[in-house]
């Protein structure tokens, strides 16, 4: 994903709402909420997967309920960078959610996420139940504060009056 990607993702995505983060697994989705401010992303929910249209009506809930304005799904990558049959299948899930659910969407790289907040857990001696119950929207609030902070970079390095990542100094 580069700047550019981020930029449009910025002007689509309805100013001063909220932004979901959706880390999408073969049995759970994770879900994360953004402030307002588009600065702290907060673990939301674990949905547990059933089938597509249930599973894309609740986030569509979701998303109406805390007036979301994007959507920012976890890109899950190989560890080299190429993309292999679940990114296809993110990108699927994506492509078959917009008639449910019309909100401009953002990837971001996922590497990792998953590794990171299990190792937080188990360094805080969380058990493997608590851990299991938590780790898929922990992982989601990770995917969507990276695009956070990434947003956040893009307008402080480049700050213009006209930027909708610029939109909360205003």
């Amino acid at each position: 994903m580069d700047n550019q990607d981020l930029r449009a993702f910025a002007e689509a995505a309805r100013g001063g709402a909220r932004l979901i983060g959706v880390d999408l697994g073969t049995k759970t989705i994770g879900l994360a909420l953004s402030d307002v401010q588009r600065r702290i992303a907060s673990p939301l929910e674990t949905i547990r997967r059933v089938k597509f249209t249930p599973d894309a009506e609740r986030l569509r809930d979701l998303c109406r309920q805390h007036q979301v304005g994007g959507l920012v799904f976890g890109l899950p990558l190989n560890m080299d960078g190429s993309a292999g049959p679940r990114v296809q299948s993110t990108r699927a899930f994506v492509r078959n959610l917009k008639p449910i659910l019309d909100l401009p969407v953002l990837f971001q790289d996922e590497r990792l996420s998953t590794a990171v907040v299990t190792r937080a857990l188990i360094e805080a001696d969380t058990s493997r139940a608590k851990r299991a119950q938590l780790v898929d929207k922990l992982a989601a609030a990770y995917i969507l504060q990276g695009a956070l902070d990434r947003m956040q970079d893009l307008a402080t390095d480049h700050p213009d009056e006209d930027d909708p990542l610029d939109r909360h100094e205003r």
